[in-house]
C-alpha cells in the first residue's frame, strides 16, 4: 500500500544538502508516498518528506544516492509542543490552503515528519477544535471563487454582445 522511503536529491542533483549557516552540517531528504486515513472517513494519497540532519561527514558516510529505496517509514507527528523553540511557527499544521493553523482550544498544533527506520512506529495526530474558524475560511475562499466566475461570465457576455452588434453594423452596412 505505501511505497518504499526513497532519497531525493536536490535541482544540483546533490544527496546531501550543505547548511548555509554552518558547512559542517547539513541534511538528506526522504519521500514516501503513503496512503492516509482520517477521522473523519477520507483515504487520501499523501507525499511525505523527512529531513534526516547531521554533520556533513557522517552523511556522507551513508553513501546514499538518488532514487535510492530505504526500509522503514515516514512517520508525521502531530503535538502541541513546539519541535524547535528557535522557529516554533515553521512547523504549524496549516488547514488546507486556508492559512488557518490547526489549533486544540486555541493552542496551535504543531506538526512534522520523521524517517523510523524500523518501520515500526506510527503516525500520531491531534485533532484540532477550530472547525468554525477552517470552514469559514473555505466558505469565502469558495464564495470568492463563486464571485470571480459570475464576473468572469458577465465579462463573457458583454464581450459576445459587443460581437454580434459589430456583426449587425456591418451586415446593416453591406
Amino acid at each position: 500500500m505505501n511505497s518504499k522511503v526513497k532519497v531525493t536529491a536536490n535541482e544540483a542533483g546533490a544527496v546531501v544538502n550543505v547548511s548555509k549557516n554552518n558547512p559542517e552540517y547539513g541534511h538528506v531528504r526522504f519521500e514516501q508516498t503513503k496512503i492516509v486515513f482520517s477521522r473523519n472517513g477520507w483515504v487520501k494519497k499523501k507525499k511525505l518528506s523527512a529531513l534526516v540532519a547531521g554533520t556533513v561527514e557522517e552523511l556522507k558516510e551513508l553513501e546514499l544516492f538518488n532514487g535510492q529505496e530505504l526500509e522503514g517509514n515516514i512517520v508525521i507527528i502531530e503535538q502541541l509542543e513546539p519541535f524547535s523553540d528557535h522557529e516554533p511557527e515553521r512547523h504549524y499544521k496549516i488547514a488546507g490552503e486556508t492559512g488557518i493553523v490547526c489549533c486544540v482550544d486555541g493552542q496551535p498544533i504543531y506538526r512534522k515528519c520523521f524517517y523510523d527506520q524500523s518501520g515500526k512506529e506510527t503516525d500520531v495526530f491531534e485533532q484540532h477544535t477550530n472547525v468554525e474558524d477552517i470552514v469559514e475560511a473555505n466558505n469565502k475562499k469558495l464564495s470568492d471563487e463563486i464571485n470571480k466566475r459570475k464576473e468572469d461570465l458577465k465579462k463573457e457576455k458583454k464581450e459576445k454582445t459587443a460581437t454580434k452588434e459589430e456583426i449587425a453594423d456591418e451586415n446593416f452596412e453591406l
